[in-house]
């Protein structure tokens, strides 16, 4: 302390404390006494000299006590005005706004930061009803989760967890969002709210912007890829129509040109175009379904996904099986979804065959309750939870962004038969 200021006081316990030998004498003294009162009260008036000196030690033995009682009581003062000095400077240095209020909603502390926040004077605030710093709309609502939360007996927790919190700037209109937690403190039997907040108006704004720049991402990234696939039906309609008929034209003049040439040494040569003209027709129409399966448009997804399942499993030798359970619910499918579940079932068979080593493959479509749900699921290695996190997964990364795009939902998880599951589940 300076020179000037207050002296602070010492507790004479914790001064006695400190030194054994004061202890010591402090108890020999008090015995002293006591004998001397035993004595003088057994002589009684025989020796009131002796009666008199017990009976001043005794008032004396008090006074001391009665100004060490007294000096104590003012230690105890002193540290709780000093106690909650330092609570104050506490509580006004914070870096966050700190309200305090009553049972009835009226605020009684209203610290710096709070001040800052709101743009106005605690002495304004002081005394008035925390409803001034709510916007109307939120006013009822949250007298409703304050009651509750003191009648749980819960001392602290956060609020809105869920919903971002809306705080309003007294005598404007100008709300702005706050992340928020509240505690509860009984004083003299009265309870009182402490509720910890800050501005989160830069950070909403950010995320405000990420989730506005996904979005724009994902819109983008579903154009491409729509783009694409009308690219992919285009090419797909060219290899299977004009490839295919001059395909076809080039067998016809191969017929005809055998009927008319009877020459033994060409015949070898000549069925060796046949062989190599059927295979390029097979050729083209894989390629054309693999680009865009014209049955997909034509015949709907069901026929569409049971094509490729068997084919899959002709192709690969696995052991392939589709289950459908749509009761003719797959036949108003828009053709994004249809496109989507598509290739998602493609890609999940593409990957069962080049990394999983499975022997089996089961693919079930099923229609239920407004939402079409699918499951493509193997008996091989199985998949990692970190694979799905690799820079190389962008099948399943792209499969995830479209089924997101849709509504849809899209879970990789490990098969009960050993293998990999892969669960979509997206509305029709």
């Amino acid at each position: 302390m300076d020179a000037g200021g207050p002296r602070t006081l010492i507790s004479v316990k914790r001064r006695l404390l400190r030194h054994p030998a004061l202890i010591a004498a402090a108890a020999a003294v008090i015995g002293t006494l006591l004998f001397a009162n035993i004595v003088a009260f057994m002589r009684g008036m025989d020796a009131p000299w002796l009666l008199a000196i017990a009976l001043v030690a005794d008032m004396l033995v008090v006074g001391a006590g009665i100004v060490v009682a007294a000096r104590e009581v003012l230690v105890a003062e002193q540290r709780t005005e000093a106690s909650e000095a330092r609570l104050a400077a506490i509580v006004d240095s914070a870096m966050d706004a700190i309200i305090t209020t009553d049972e009835a909603q009226n605020i009684v502390l209203f610290n710096r930061a709070a001040e800052q926040l709101f743009g106005v004077g605690r002495k304004e605030m002081i005394g008035s009803r925390l409803d001034r710093l709510i916007p109307a709309r939120f006013r009822g609502a949250h007298h409703g989760h304050i009651d509750q939360f003191g009648r749980t007996g819960v001392t602290s927790r956060r609020m809105g967890d869920v919903t971002t919190l809306w705080a309003l700037r007294p005598g404007t209109e100008e709300e702005f969002p706050i992340e928020a937690s509240i505690s509860q403190a009984l004083e003299d039997d009265r309870r009182y709210f402490t509720v910890i907040l800050r501005d989160i108006s830069l950070r909403k704004q950010a995320e405000d912007a990420l989730l506005a720049s996904q979005r724009e991402l994902r819109e983008l990234s579903a154009r491409v890829l729509e783009a694409r696939e009308d690219e992919k039906a285009r090419i797909a309609r060219e290899l299977h129509d004009e490839l295919g008929q001059l395909l076809t034209a080039l067998k016809m003049d191969l017929s005809w040109l055998r009927e008319r040439v009877r020459d033994a040494e060409m015949e070898p040569k000549l069925d060796e175009m046949g062989r190599l003209l059927d295979q390029t027709v097979s050729s083209t129409r894989r390629i054309s379904a693999d680009l865009r399966p014209m049955m997909l448009d034509d015949l709907g997804l069901a026929d569409a996904a049971s094509w490729l399942v068997d084919d899959f499993g002709k192709r690969y030798g696995i052991a392939s099986r589709i289950e459908i359970d749509a009761d003719g619910g797959l036949e108003h499918l828009s053709k994004n979804v249809s496109t989507t579940i598509y290739r998602a079932i493609q890609e999940s068979l593409t990957n069962i065959a080049r990394h999983s080593g499975a022997r089996n493959a089961w693919v079930l479509l099923a229609a239920q309750d407004g939402s079409l749900e699918v499951e493509v699921e193997d008996d091989g290695r199985g998949m990692a939870p970190e694979d799905l996190a690799k820079a190389g997964s962008l099948g399943l990364k792209g499969m995830r962004e479209r089924i997101a795009y849709i509504g849809g939902s899209f879970e990789v998880a490990r098969a009960p038969r050993g293998g990999t599951r892969l669960r979509i589940r997206v509305p029709m």
